[in-house]
């Protein structure tokens, strides 16, 4: 028996050690085209019934042919010798024998899945992968945590918006626990392997055995520490299968070290026992201090805006400051919040534009990277999982009409901006807190771009989302929700060209629907508007500052 981590096994027989839990999801690296993948699934089904269809008709004939020569050799070999008296029986004996049965296993031989298996050899390039099914799992499990769902809950699809009804069987349950338990993630692995064994109480048929489970299970909270629940789940293992060698060896360690434990008690003269966990476990602390802010306005809760924040927030047309091409059709502006000042912005994009800018955006999508605050290099984070593509004005007219109204809107000049970066933000997709300029300790951020700070951000959404999805600022207190053809707006520095600390945001994980934001990142040095007025929308720019 191979060792495990402290002389204990785990369910494969390996070492395991816990990884960081702030694992890389690459789930997005397939989710942003998951629309491509039901139309593969759809064509492999119906390539698959064809199949059925030809090995049924191929079944029905040997049916008939075994039915056949039933009948004839029950009446053949009951008298063999009057049977082959009669010279056509003779000759047709040694002609089915020759050429029928031959004929008959040319029939069983024939090879009619070779068209399913074509198209599926072409379809399975673009399956997911091992990875992919990974940050599948990761991405529900990121949604279970932010909006306190339990795995019961997501199991029986009962979440807020949904259009359709999905489950998630027994089998599927063990993938998510066995999913968390391959990443080190011990608190997950709990939860749906428990999950599991309540599917399979209730008479749900798996081929997931309860054997299986209480092998995983038990070795988890043994990481966690419940050493008194690792002996009992380990116990109700070997009593489904006494011979398994692995519970028994850990069986002996878990009952050693629980006599170690009570022996330093009575070392200690403490009569007290060792009190048993509750079987509740805490969720471990991770990298982030705001989680908990952050996650709480997710769900909307604890948004700090006060009847008296509320009264100084108002609704009015916008004619950017006398621009001509808005005075004739100026644009709806709400106050979203007061200080820092962040607006929203109505009918930004027509839902003409909003379906060109996907079109040509999605063949460009690739997993969103992150600015490198020392090197300015772009790389992907775990805090970041979305797609992105960046568009520019030669793309399509589109591109260069939306940026066109960003300047009328703002006041800002787009020469100095970055791209139009369109963000697809899928299954479980998030942004977690961040700043979109660049701190005291980064001044080469955006070396590489040839620019100075990011002076604002103007942020579109470009569809509804039926739950999560919003933009949060942790700091404020504040949550916004998406609204399809509306922009958002806000200064990222100050007056003096210090970062406005305050804007720190988030874009929280999509619990139901898909959403899509292009954003544009303003730089500075090219200002035509008082840095006093606020502005916004759903595709994203960013400012740039002058150049020190």
């Amino acid at each position: 028996m191979a060792s495990g981590l402290l002389g204990v096994c785990s369910p494969r027989g390996l070492l395991v050690k816990a990884r960081n839990l702030n694992y890389l999801n690459t789930s997005h690296d397939i989710l942003g085209h998951m629309t491509d993948l039901i139309y593969a699934e759809k064509d492999l089904v119906l390539s698959l019934k064809e199949y059925i269809l030809v090995e049924e008709a191929k079944l029905s004939k040997i049916k008939s042919w075994a039915n056949k020569m039933e009948a004839l050799t029950s009446k053949s070999a009951a008298d063999p010798e009057g049977y082959l008296s009669h010279p056509v029986n003779a000759y047709k004996l040694v002609k089915r024998l020759n050429t029928d049965w031959p004929a008959l296993e040319d029939l069983v031989l024939q090879n009619s899945a070779a068209g399913f298996i074509a198209n599926l050899s072409v379809q399975r390039q673009f399956f997911p992968t091992d990875e992919d099914e990974t940050g599948a799992a990761k991405a529900l499990m990121r949604l279970q945590d932010t909006y306190k769902l339990d795995p019961d809950t997501i199991s029986k699809g009962e979440l807020p918006g949904t259009k359709y009804q999905a489950v998630l069987s027994v089998d599927d349950c063990f993938g998510m626990g066995r999913s968390a338990y391959n990443e080190g993630d011990y608190y997950h692995t709990v939860l749906w392997m428990e999950q599991v064994l309540k599917q399979l109480d209730a008479g749900e048929e798996a081929t997931t055995s309860k054997a299986q489970v209480l092998d995983y299970l038990s070795y988890a909270v043994f990481q966690l520490g419940d050493l008194h629940r690792a002996l009992e789940l380990t116990r109700r293992l070997l009593s489904l299968d006494p011979s398994h060698e692995r519970a028994g060896g850990n069986l002996r360690y878990f009952e050693r070290l629980l006599e170690e434990e009570r022996e330093k008690m009575l070392l200690n003269h403490t009569e007290a026992e060792l009190a048993p966990q509750e079987g509740i476990y805490e969720r471990p602390v991770d990298y982030l201090p705001e989680r908990d802010i952050y996650e709480s306005l997710c769900r909307g809760e604890g948004v700090k805006l006060t009847p008296r924040r509320q009264k100084r927030l108002f609704c009015r047309y916008h004619h950017g400051n006398g621009t001509p091409q808005l005075l004739i059709a100026p644009f709806k502006e709400e106050d979203e919040w007061d200080s820092p000042h962040i607006v929203r912005y109505y009918d930004v994009m027509s839902d003409e534009e909003i379906e060109r800018i996907k079109e040509i955006a999605k063949p460009k999508l690739a997993r969103a990277t992150v600015r490198d605050p020392k090197t300015g290099v772009l790389t992907v984070a775990s805090y970041r999982v979305s797609k992105s593509s960046w568009l520019e004005e030669d793309d399509d007219p589109v591109v260069a009409r939306v940026n066109l109204r960003m300047q009328h809107i703002t006041g800002l000049t787009v020469k100095t901006a970055e791209l139009l970066q369109v963000a697809n933000y899928g299954m479980g997709g998030q942004y977690e807190p961040h700043f979109d300029f660049s701190r005291k300790d980064e001044q080469d951020a955006f070396k590489r771009l040839g620019t100075g700070n990011r002076v604002a951000t103007f942020l579109n959404y470009m569809s509804d989302v039926e739950a999560g999805g919003a933009t949060v600022f942790p700091d404020l207190g504040a949550a916004l929700w998406p609204k399809k053809g509306t922009a958002v707006f806000w200064y990222n520095l100050l007056r003096s060209g210090e970062g406005d600390y305050r804007t720190r945001h988030a874009a929280c994980p999509v619990l139901v629907g898909c959403k899509w934001d292009p954003y544009v990142q303003l730089p500075s040095g090219h200002i035509y508007l008082d840095l006093a007025h606020k502005s916004g929308m759903d595709v994203t720019n960013y400012a740039v500052n002058d150049h020190k």
